[in-house]
């Protein structure tokens, strides 16, 4: 992985790049270790260390980097004013008091709006957009769903000088914890980490009927657990992976499908979640720890649902395990897995032990991890690959903090309008009108809108969206937050391996050579968990409880793993059409049992 950063070549734009983002990482780390810095400090300074990244890093088409340096420089400027000013702001109490700061506040809607279309293409900014229209002149809409109308400089004031809008709780969730896991992630796959999950993988499981598929599951869970990004996952274990599988006679479809359903488990595996579980914490008010512990058994049986799909498959197709010379050796396994192992116990030590914040103890195994990045797995150092390692991690943690940042500051805008017009809660109205007030319609209905929504923005951000708007009502209806709130973000990840809009499958498809909707239909019947999961969430409650109770959290766990391995033989396994439906019966009969009796 060393040297793969696509840096610019002339010397001085290196030096600049490795520059910003020493400072966006020394930032986020600070903020950490030094105490309370004001929320309007906080926060504006993270939003004016990103738009660089967004704005002009790789860019290389002049009218775009010339608008980009111009918006850029707009952005930066508005918010380190905010910033500088904030005791004056503080005092205005989300008032704008001029038309200089009413040119802020336009300015720094513009330019979030514009950040989120370049990092992730129109979808969300169009709502965003369209939010903001109907902010302005929904007061002109007749019927329940016009509003009373609003202030201009009342308005643009919450959303821009006051601890709301864009500077609000999803943003707090960004500055605070995101971007510090972020960054550890970044460290982690700068160095041996990746190698260290790739080979444990193929310890644990290359031997096995079909083993490479099998470690290909492994790893990516393990890589999926740091990197929270189910393309990221697809591009940098499927590179080891998917050949070994092709060369072993896997069919391309089957390959490309492990791969893609695999990597897509990478977002609901603790601790990360694709920065999830962080935005989760701030909406529900549960604790990290209690989130992670909750949303450890049900990735855990999604990937057991993928392994008995594979396990059938390996019969049908008779695929073999990894040949022994492919295999790792026990001493470079162990060796590789103290750069995965080292920084992982520091984390969980620091959480649960010592009773640290994550963000505190993510930034202890950050230092671990940079520690690390001295050596190789054989234990050798070297000034230049060191050197680039931490330009790796510097670069790739920038990068990504600032597309993560640039969805939040979006949807932040569509969160701030919601609340200060009440069209959040006429939606969940509507939601509970439709579906009679019956819980089922209304899981239904959001998990709809969860696919439509998840196929054109990132799951984190169609998460937020949808819960922002359904969960008030299903939380009405009788479900906890956290049941709510993890059934919603399970529905958000539908769409990596969902036709139409597929990222996963496309990635693993292409890198296979394989016709994208045969790799879809093979990753839908081994990713069967993923849309049945959710709902066992609702029928079995037990299931997200292993914090507070965690004998029937793993009785739950063991019924409903007996469920999904039954359906997933039943649409995978050689059998006749009797036995595979007694199977499907009896997978329903358990996942509906609690509900029907």
């Amino acid at each position: 992985m060393t040297g793969s950063v696509d840096l610019p070549q002339k010397r001085s734009l290196r030096a600049l790049w490795i520059a910003l983002a020493l400072a966006l990482v020394a930032f986020h780390i600070g903020l950490v270790f030094l105490g309370l810095v004001p929320n309007l400090v906080s926060r504006p300074l993270h939003l004016a260390l990103i738009l660089p990244w967004v704005f002009l890093f790789g860019v290389v088409d002049r009218a775009r980097l010339a608008s980009g340096a111009v918006l850029c420089a707009i952005g930066m400027a508005s918010a380190v004013w905010v910033a500088w000013n904030h005791d004056m702001l503080g005092d205005q109490y989300g008032f704008l008091e001029s038309r200089f700061q009413v040119a802020v506040g336009l300015a720094l809607l513009a330019v979030v709006i514009e950040a989120a279309r370049r990092a992730i293409g129109w979808p969300l900014p169009t709502v965003a957009a369209l939010a903001l229209l109907y902010a302005f002149f929904g007061q002109h809409i007749p019927g329940e769903f016009g509003h009373s109308g609003m202030p201009l400089r009342s308005f643009l004031g919450s959303m821009t000088i006051a601890e709301g809008g864009i500077w609000g709780s999803l943003t707090a969730v960004s500055v605070g914890v995101v971007s510090i896991f972020v960054i550890f992630g970044a460290v982690l796959n700068a160095g041996e980490a990746g190698q260290g999950f790739m080979n444990v993988a193929a310890a644990a499981a290359g031997r096995l009927k079909g083993g490479a598929a099998k470690v290909s599951v492994l790893s990516s869970a393990l890589f999926g657990s740091i990197s929270g990004s189910a393309s990221a996952n697809v591009a940098s274990t499927g590179a080891i992976t998917l050949p070994a599988m092709m060369r072993l006679g896997y069919p391309k479809r089957l390959a490309a499908g492990v791969e893609a359903v695999a990597s897509s488990g990478g977002q609901i595996m603790p601790p990360l979640m694709g920065a999830g579980a962080f935005v989760m914490v701030e909406l529900t008010g549960v604790p990290y720890t209690q989130i992670m512990g909750a949303a450890l058994l049900p990735a855990i049986l999604y990937f057991l649902a993928v392994w008995v799909g594979i396990n059938a498959y390996a019969t049908r197709f008779e695929l073999k395990g990894l040949d022994p010379s492919q295999r790792p050796r026990t001493h470079d396994v162990v060796v590789t897995s103290m750069f995965f192992l080292v920084p992982f116990s520091v984390l969980m030590v620091g959480m649960f032990a010592a009773g640290y914040t994550p963000q505190y103890a993510a930034c202890l195994a950050i230092f671990a991890g940079a520690f690390l990045l001295l050596i190789d797995g054989k234990l050798t150092f070297d000034v230049n690959r060191t050197a680039d390692r931490i330009t790796q991690a510097l670069i790739t943690a920038s990068r990504q903090v600032s597309m993560i940042a640039a969805i939040i500051f979006c949807a932040s805008i569509i969160i701030g309008v919601l609340g200060a017009t009440g069209l959040g809660v006429k939606i969940t109205s509507v939601i509970l009108e439709g579906s009679g007030g019956v819980l089922w319609a209304s899981l239904l209905l959001t998990a709809i809108a969860c696919l439509i929504l998840g196929m054109e923005v990132p799951t984190t951000a169609a998460y937020v969206i949808c819960v922002s708007v359904a969960g008030p009502a299903l939380m009405q209806l009788g479900l906890e937050p956290l049941q709510a709130h993890l059934f919603v973000f399970w529905f958000a990840l539908l769409s990596t391996i969902t036709p139409p809009v597929c990222g996963a499958v496309f990635i693993a498809a292409g890198m296979a050579g394989e016709n994208w909707i045969k790799v879809a239909l093979t990753a839908m019947a081994l990713g069967v968990g993923l849309y049945l999961i959710p709902v066992g969430m609702i029928t079995w409650p037990d299931l997200i409880q292993l914090p507070s109770e965690p004998v029937a959290a793993i009785t739950a766990f063991v019924a409903l793993a007996l469920g999904l391995s039954a359906l997933s033989f039943a649409l995978i396994g050689r059998a006749n059409i009797l036995v595979r439906t007694a199977l499907g019966l009896a997978s329903v009969a358990i996942l509906l049992g609690p509900v029907i009796v």
